[in-house]
């Protein structure tokens, strides 16, 4: 089993930043790749961005330019940094630690996740 805790969504205002933060810790020696992805009410969950432990990273289109992931492989933690936010980026944001997939943008129940941060961006 690995555990995620998240950390850092919030309130912000349009073209204010935001990191997320993201620690793995039990079997996190089972996963490759870590990412995040974001939730808005009735739609479905959608990459934002995913690295794999080798460095190999993968950005929703919407989010290249506007976002960075990094992954710590000692603390075995991902973070997200988000800039230029716009009302649109808001959701609850989760993440996720697996495979290939959650590189790729198809993470699902056989991946682990979080428990999800609220990130809302005020225009």
């Amino acid at each position: 089993q690995v555990q995620l805790v998240e950390s850092g969504g919030g309130l912000v205002q349009a073209g204010g930043s935001l990191t997320l933060s993201c620690v793995g810790s039990g079997s996190i020696f089972s996963i490759n790749s870590m990412g995040w992805y974001r939730q808005v009410p009735g739609k479905p969950r959608e990459l934002v961005a995913a690295i794999t432990t080798g460095g190999v990273t993968n950005y929703a289109d919407s989010m290249k330019g506007r976002c960075t992931i990094s992954f710590d492989n000692v603390k075995t933690a991902v973070y997200l940094q988000l800039n230029s936010l716009n009302p649109e980026d808001t959701g609850v944001y989760y993440c996720a630690a697996g495979w290939y997939d959650v590189l790729r943008g198809t993470g699902g129940d056989d991946d682990y996740w979080g428990q999800g941060t609220q990130v809302t961006v005020s225009s």
